[in-house]
């Protein structure tokens, strides 16, 4: 399996290409050697002793031995720990409810935030942006949310937005940007200094020092999501010089 998958990296997969266990992925009982384990990312599925594809887009590699499907996909599934730009939509007793992009509202508790407690609530109302994370998704309950780590500190969570512009990119374009080493990010800073927030529920904010330089950064990142590197550069320099 893991030598048919290394061959497909680049290429275009789609829902139900499936990949399966070859002779030379058994265990042998005379030689030492250890078969190959194979982490699946998103879109990528086990079913028994085969792979198969859930998803359509691009099949990428990490080394040592993960993989996973590249796509342009707009709709968000929650997931335990990922971080999400969310807006407060209803403020009903001692619970938030929060829209995410989801199927359904999730949950947020006036408690689960740093700092407070049942005299010392926070200033929360309906519209305001929070950024947070998830303790509970799993497809049989209500998602909840809270904007302190494990350690019941705020760690950049909580509300904001003020003076920004909130807009949808796809979940593969919000990847890019989380990565470690992202180019995206780092000529988007050397171009335009600027406040940059990215959910992994396909949301960004974004504020500059000008309401005219926000609203060019929310249009470069809409317009680079399906450029290759190199057009990706052209466009910056060409707004650099002025001429768009």
């Amino acid at each position: 399996m893991f030598s048919c998958l290394k061959e497909k990296v680049g290429q275009v997969l789609l829902p139900g290409d499936d990949f399966s266990f070859q002779a030379d992925d058994t265990i042998s009982l005379t030689d030492n050697v250890k078969p190959e384990k194979v982490v699946c990312g998103p879109g990528l599925r086990r079913s028994g002793d085969r792979l198969v594809v859930c998803k359509s887009g691009v099949l990428r590699h990490k080394h040592p031995n993960m993989f996973w499907i590249d796509s342009q996909q707009r709709r968000y599934v929650p997931a335990k720990g990922e971080t999400v730009i969310g807006i407060v939509m209803v403020k009903s007793g001692d619970i938030f409810k929060v829209d995410f992009g989801g199927s359904e509202q999730a949950s947020l508790s006036y408690l689960a935030f740093e700092g407070a407690t049942k005299r010392n609530r926070p200033n929360v109302q309906v519209g305001d942006l929070v950024f947070s994370q998830f303790v509970i998704a799993n497809k049989d309950m209500e998602p909840e949310l809270v904007c302190v780590d494990s350690s019941g500190r705020a760690n950049g969570m909580g509300v904001f937005g003020a003076g920004g512009l909130l807009f949808r990119v796809s979940l593969g374009l919000v990847r890019r940007l989380l990565s470690p080493h992202s180019t995206l990010r780092v000529e988007l800073q050397q171009l335009f200094p600027c406040e940059l927030v990215v959910g992994m529920n396909g949301r960004l904010w974004v504020k500059a020092s000008s309401i005219q330089q926000t609203l060019i950064i929310a249009n470069l990142l809409e317009s680079c999501e399906n450029m290759t590197a190199e057009q990706r550069r052209h466009l910056f320099r060409r707004v650099a010089q002025g001429a768009l």
